[in-house]
């Protein structure tokens, strides 16, 4: 069985506190019907360098009904730049244009198989699962990219044509689990493609 969630699966639930003071489950993102859910953090130079890429797709498209919603998971023991405090000031002062969740059990992390920040999970209107992997191929300076395999998934899934790519590997720092080294990754987490 492979860590990270399959094309075809269904989006696991997860019931979860935001910065908005909030908290979000899986069915109040029912009206979209195509639902981003992300994996990002606050700290990491890959979330940081492809933010601006990842507002201007979820801009693009949300007027076609995509929602956005990025959950944080790592362990603030690990890196407490990730607290839920630093979540509050980072969505205030740059205003994203998604909810930002925090996986403070790291429960949805595992659920979803996320391996790297950021790492995206692409569901269609069933809420299953058409396309995961990176954002674009340079998140870290994306001026050096070439292409961007979020936008282009979105744009076929919205033109209702089958995906070219449905799976890439994400790029970026991997997620921080609690009480492990910060480099660990689970031994069944491997390349998606």
């Amino acid at each position: 069985m492979s860590f990270t969630l399959q094309i075809g699966d269904e989006a696991p639930a997860f019931s979860l506190p935001a910065t908005d003071g909030n908290t979000y489950a899986l069915g109040d993102f029912d009206a979209a019907d195509i639902l981003v859910v992300f994996f990002t953090c606050n700290h990491c130079p890959y979330v940081m360098g492809s933010d601006e890429v990842t507002r201007s797709t979820a801009e693009k498209f949300k007027p076609l009904g995509v929602t956005f919603v990025g959950i944080n998971a790592n362990s603030v023991n690990t890196k407490p730049d990730d607290s839920f405090a630093h979540m509050q000031e980072r969505i205030t002062s740059q205003s994203f244009p998604w909810k930002y969740l925090h996986d403070e059990s790291q429960n949805a992390a595992r659920a979803y198989g996320a391996l790297r920040t950021p790492h995206f999970y692409v569901f269609d209107r069933e809420r299953k699962l058409v396309y995961t992997g990176r954002g674009v191929d340079n998140p870290r300076e994306t001026s050096k990219m070439t292409i961007n395999d979020l936008d282009n998934a979105l744009t076929e899934l919205v033109a209702g044509t089958p995906l070219t790519t449905p799976y890439t590997n994400p790029i970026g720092c991997n997620i921080k689990w609690e009480g492990q080294e910060e480099h660990w990754m689970p031994a069944e987490a491997c390349d998606l493609v």
